[in-house]
């Protein structure tokens, strides 16, 4: 296995076959993790029928909905103690990221350690978001990089690929923000440990069909982490 893509799904069953035979169709090394929080709508159960015909895919089936940044650490402590996957990713089940970009961010890691979709590389490329969506997403992230200095122009964004030794250095049991905050966490850790962060232009289109996880909470958790980061003592990311 060259790379694992880590999906979590809460009610994606619009979406989820057609996305895992999007990502499965690039390269035949590429295996993919779903991690799915009891969804109602039997996304696991879809899974599951997928699984019984595709090695490649792999589910963990959780019991309730935990969020997403919980979602992520649980796929990569399993990446890490099942698989010897060299690339590690995060990825939408919404087809807001678009499969076709996997190939360039394998490339771009072979000389990089956490390479990151960007919204905002080459001005703006998001498509179909309200405006006031867009304007939170932009502002939040201006915020972020005042507040931090954190040398990223999308730090909120979540199509992410890690190298395997970058997640096995950071301190993944301490991280239990969600959302927004979790991208800035997990970036703001690799930032201070000194790997190498590039950031590739992606084009984000918002969701076909389903309903966003986005709230007011997942917004004021992102406001108050930025400060806390900032006055982080740095035994803690030195762990």
């Amino acid at each position: 296995m060259e790379a694992l893509i880590i999906v979590p799904t809460y009610n994606e069953k619009e979406n989820i076959e057609e996305l895992i035979g999007s990502v499965l169709a690039l390269r035949p090394d590429i295996e993919m993790l779903i991690v799915d929080d009891n969804s109602p709508d039997g996304t696991g159960g879809i899974v599951d029928s997928i699984i019984s015909r595709e090695p490649r895919v792999h589910v963990l089936h959780r019991e309730e909905k935990l969020g997403l940044g919980s979602a992520y650490i649980t796929g990569f402590k399993w990446a890490l103690e099942n698989t010897d996957a060299k690339y590690i990713f995060e990825m939408d089940a919404d087809f807001s990221h678009d499969p076709i970009s996997i190939p360039e961010f394998l490339e771009t890691i072979q000389s990089n350690d956490l390479v990151i979709g960007s919204r905002y590389l080459d001005g703006i490329t998001v498509v179909n978001w309200p405006l006031s969506r867009l304007i939170l997403s932009y502002s939040a992230n201006k915020y972020t990089r005042i507040v931090t200095g954190l040398p990223l122009k999308d730090s909120t964004g979540g199509f992410k690929c890690f190298r395997r030794e970058v997640l096995e250095q950071l301190p993944l049991d301490t991280i239990k923000s969600d959302g927004y905050s979790f991208q800035i966490e997990m970036n703001f850790f690799c930032w201070k440990k000194g790997f190498r962060i590039i950031e590739i232009p992606i084009l984000f289109v918002d969701r076909r069909v389903g309903i966003s996880k986005m709230n007011r909470s997942i917004v004021w958790e992102a406001a108050f982490m930025v400060w806390r980061l900032r006055f982080m003592k740095p035994s803690r990311w030195e762990r």
